[in-house]
């Protein structure tokens, strides 16, 4: 078999395994696509109406059609929360040393973590978004040439969000520090423009609200799903996606390279 043929065969392997792992012990993925569902239902149903005047909205279905694409952003956030918890509890229990002695591609090992996460994030975006729909998320604006493009950039943002994850869980010294290290994942989208817009926030905190990967993120699915402009957000969350892909693919390999003490 070829270099590329092996690498795609235990990549796949890995893959399974993730899989399986999610499969067998799911109260991880429920607990954390529980947070978002729950703030989606809890700023609706409980601030909906009050919250929809400051946004300029007439009823409470302008601000579901604010909420949403922030809410699904927060569900990319925490499901790769999952991810770091799941490769630091392979490091810890010495699996990963083992899989380093076998006669597999390296790199498949990290490609299953990712992969299988991404995959997670699309589903559980999915489940959110079909609970948006169910209490009145409507995007009729938006042609379907934008519906694609928001789908690719809550890949590529899964994406990059995953590999940042995988490098907390190489470094964590266990399950628990990884999923505190992973945490700002979902606490950056609450101090983004995912509820509110920025510009109504105090001066002092719109620097932070700002100048962080989730805004500009959530800003450009916004305008894709509810068919308005984007400005320049678009090209700003691509370059966070890039960006942020290189630095966790990067900070995960080395780890993984790293000779254990």
């Amino acid at each position: 078999m070829s270099a590329l043929s092996l690498a795609v065969r235990d990549s796949s392997t890995m893959l399974r395994r993730n899989l399986l792992h999610a499969r067998r012990y799911p109260s991880l993925t429920l607990n954390l696509l529980l947070t978002p569902i729950m703030l989606l239902l809890l700023f609706v149903y409980i601030f909906g109406d009050v919250l929809s005047t400051g946004i300029g909205g007439a009823d409470r279905s302008d601000y579901v059609a604010y909420l949403v694409p922030g809410i699904l952003m927060m569900t990319v956030g925490g499901t790769v929360i999952g991810t770091a918890v799941s490769v630091a509890t392979d490091m810890n229990e010495g699996i990963i040393a083992r899989f380093r002695t076998l006669a597999i591609h390296r790199g498949s090992v990290l490609v299953g973590h990712v992969v299988g996460s991404v995959l997670q994030c699309v589903a559980s975006v999915v489940l959110v978004g079909a609970v948006a729909v169910a209490i009145g998320f409507r995007s009729t604006d938006a042609t379907a040439l934008e519906w694609l493009a928001a789908f690719g950039l809550l890949a590529l943002f899964s994406l990059a969000l995953t590999w940042i994850a995988v490098g907390m869980g190489m470094v964590s010294p266990s399950a628990e520090a990884a999923a505190n290290s992973a945490q700002p994942l979902i606490l950056l989208p609450l101090i983004s423009s995912a509820f509110i817009p920025a510009d109504t926030m105090p001066g002092w905190f719109q620097p932070i609200a700002e100048y962080q990967p989730f805004t500009p993120a959530i800003e450009t699915l916004r305008g894709l799903l509810l068919g308005t402009g984007i400005g320049n957000n678009w090209w700003i969350a691509l370059a966070w996606c890039v960006g942020l892909t290189v630095l966790g693919y990067f900070w995960s390999t080395a780890s993984f390279n790293r000779d254990p003490k």
